[in-house]
């Protein structure tokens, strides 16, 4: 008899990431919040994916200090008059994002933008 595997599907990112100590602490805080304190709580997330799910893949992507702070001002965006909808981790991070910077890690756009041909 054969035997058939069924590959069990996790609700976080499933991308191949660096597997540094800050990120392994980063994402095992996350997932520690998501199998204890997340059940009690509910799901009321106002954004797609989750609040955790966007930390998890934050930090696995960019890192504990970078994605600490893109998951901090996400669950600040998602308070009763914040935003809401579809809000996925940036792959790439600015290059004005640096890590002495985090108040940069809030807006998401370049600071300037191109209209009509002029900057």
């Amino acid at each position: 008899m054969s035997e058939i595997r069924v590959k069990h599907r996790s609700r976080n990112w499933g991308g191949a990431w660096h597997r540094t100590p800050g990120r392994i602490l980063g994402t095992g805080l996350v997932r520690a919040y998501q199998l204890s304190l997340s059940p009690l709580v509910g799901s009321t997330c106002r954004h797609l994916p989750t609040c955790s799910e966007y930390a998890y893949e934050a930090i696995a992507r960019h890192g504990l200090w970078p994605g600490g702070w893109l998951s901090l001002f996400r669950v600040a965006r998602c308070g009763p008059f914040g935003t809401h909808g579809i809000d996925n981790v940036p792959p790439d991070l600015l290059p004005r994002q640096h890590w002495w910077t985090p108040w940069r890690y809030w807006r998401r756009t370049p600071a300037k933008v191109e209209r009509h041909g002029r900057t």
